[in-house]
């Protein structure tokens, strides 16, 4: 809902519930002590005007989910306001005409009514603020968990650098081992072809060896 409207909203519920009390109060007085009051009923109403006139430019200019709920809203505040005025007028009427005791019977259902009628816009209302007050906390929840995402995708971004860090790091060391392994495989190549030629040597000094001894003996 419109923060704009939840503002007028509240602005007139009090004053709806300040004109109720007023009028009740008129009801009690006479002479120029009513008339005062009448005045002031009157400008109270005034307001009443103003601040639904500014509920409805609010709530048209509003999407149309929002704005069909708060023009039924409306229309509940427009019909508290005639009741009102409509009781300004009986109370008007029977300060003109002396006839109070006539107004007196008229008054009271419509008092009831009228009573009966704001407590339903009183407990709408209150519905109204539990309800934004839920919303407000489902937001807040809702930017926790995206924050809360938000930290989680950063330390997995964090691990997944490490893991590629530490891949690398592998895969250096594996490149390092293959090195070495060809090193130690031409090492021990070299090794045995140089004990093959030690062993070919050695052969051929005892064979020579033979040899000579072979033509001493002859001789």
């Amino acid at each position: 809902m419109s923060a704009v409207f939840e503002g007028y909203e509240r602005q007139y519920c009090e004053l709806s519930s300040n004109l109720s009390r007023q009028c009740s109060a008129a009801s009690s007085l006479d002479g120029e002590q009513k008339k005062q009051k009448i005045s002031e009923i009157k400008a109270g109403m005034d307001d009443g005007d103003t601040l639904i006139r500014k509920m409805e430019l609010e709530a048209r200019s509003l999407q149309a989910s929002m704005k069909a709920s708060l023009l039924v809203k409306l229309k509940e505040y427009k019909t508290d306001l005639n009741n009102l005025k409509s009781e300004l007028k009986r109370i008007t009427s029977a300060a003109n005409n002396n006839k109070d005791e006539l107004l007196e019977l008229g008054q009271a259902d419509t008092l009831v009514s009228s009573n009966d009628h704001r407590g339903r816009l009183v407990m709408s209302t209150e519905r109204l603020n539990q309800s934004s007050e839920r919303i407000k906390e489902s937001r807040r929840s809702m930017l926790e968990t995206e924050e809360l995402g938000a930290a989680i995708l950063q330390d997995l971004h964090q691990q997944r650098q490490s893991l590629l860090h530490a891949h690398n790091t592998l895969h250096g060391v594996d490149d390092n081992i293959d090195k070495s392994k060809k090193i130690l495989t031409a090492i021990s190549r070299r090794m045995s072809r140089n004990k093959w030629i030690l062993g070919s040597f050695m052969a051929a000094i005892v064979l020579a060896i033979i040899v000579i001894l072979t033509i001493k003996v002859s001789r």
